[in-house]
């Protein structure tokens, strides 16, 4: 991966100044490091045809998002949801879910969530002194400022968009996060929800453009073909024995990738070896009407990321941000209209 200069912990200093004490508590237990070697990019860190600046893991992401929910609450119940969140999140997170069949809402690997919760004991003897009950905090989805529906903007949505952007294509530097950040603020949605926004035009308009940036990134065929290719190398993987379901909730990344290296070096099977040395090695792919013979193809829909966030007007309301700015409602509106070519290749390593 390239040098950069995101600074994990300064970032995080900038989305809460002030940290609290009980989150350094919470995030030492074994249930959120593991999530310190599952990568936020869905495996595009283990592939060339990315160039990912740097190593953001879903533990970072989950600190990134209580962090934001304290910030604007200072509430423990919501900070602590915002923290578990992603606590069922597989090694190659969502490529899991191209692997269940689930790529138009991924979610499919949230599922786990609430019984990971209950059966962790060290968790429930933290909850139990801190006088907090579990189904306080299993559901994140409880807390508007935590989590809402698209086009809302929430803690999880404005925290990894930030991340993402600067680690896949520079799209955020620290000093526009901080100046952008410093205008989010807790509005009222058309519901009388509080839900994060901005306080002024520019900045909304700022963070929905590197948003869709972003977001269309991930609505590229690279992306898709990263994604469902690597998802079928972790398929082959359970079918020949190499991993077992359970390693995927216990074993970092990048161990699984050292193994699979030496797996694929001895050649021990052939649909596995040619799946994931062209993983391995692919640096660019072709776009076609149809499926290429000599190639691995992909024609898929996936989610589409999007914000259309809240301004704070003269009046002690909110606007949407595409009911005041028009280039930011075409942005979205042609993000949302935006297809690729239908196949996506690349050509098979032998």
């Amino acid at each position: 991966m390239e040098s950069t200069d995101f600074d994990k912990n300064d970032y995080h200093r900038i989305l809460c100044p002030d940290v609290p004490d009980f989150l350094h508590t919470y995030t030492r237990l074994s249930l959120l490091q593991r999530l310190s070697g599952v990568g936020l990019l869905c495996g595009t860190d283990w592939t060339p045809l990315f160039h990912n600046r740097f190593f953001y893991s879903r533990l970072d992401h989950s600190i990134g998002t209580a962090l934001i929910v304290w910030n604007f609450t200072h509430d423990k119940k919501q900070t602590l949801a915002g923290l578990m969140h992603d606590i069922s999140a597989p090694a190659f997170s969502h490529v899991i879910d191209f692997r269940n069949g689930d790529t138009a809402t991924q979610e499919s690997t949230e599922e786990p969530t609430r019984r990971m919760i209950n059966e962790d004991m060290d968790l429930s003897s933290l909850l139990f002194s801190h006088g907090i009950y579990k189904y306080e905090i299993d559901n994140y989805h409880l807390y508007p400022v935590a989590d809402n529906e698209l086009p809302g903007l929430n803690a999880d949505r404005l925290e990894y968009m930030y991340p993402s952007g600067a680690a896949l294509d520079g799209i955020w530097t620290m000093d526009q996060i901080s100046r952008n950040y410093s205008q989010v603020t807790v509005l009222k949605n058309e519901r009388s929800e509080d839900e994060l926004g901005f306080l002024s035009m520019e900045a909304a308009r700022e963070y929905t453009e590197k948003f869709l940036e972003t977001s269309m990134i991930l609505q590229k065929n690279e992306d898709k073909l990263s994604m469902q290719l690597l998802a079928d190398v972790v398929a082959r993987a359970l079918e020949c024995g190499y991993i077992m379901e359970e390693d995927l909730y216990t074993l970092e990344e990048d161990y699984i990738i050292r193994k699979f290296d030496s797996i694929a070096e001895r050649k021990l099977d052939e649909k596995f070896t040619r799946l994931y040395k062209t993983f391995r090695k692919m640096k660019k792919i072709t776009r076609s009407d149809s499926a290429l013979d000599n190639c691995y193809c992909v024609s898929l829909n996936v989610k589409k990321r999007y914000v259309d966030p809240l301004v704070k007007n003269d009046i002690g309301g909110a606007y949407r941000l595409s009911s005041i700015c028009p280039e930011a409602k075409a942005f979205i509106d042609d993000f949302l209209a935006f297809k690729d070519s239908p196949y996506g290749c690349v050509p098979w390593e032998e």
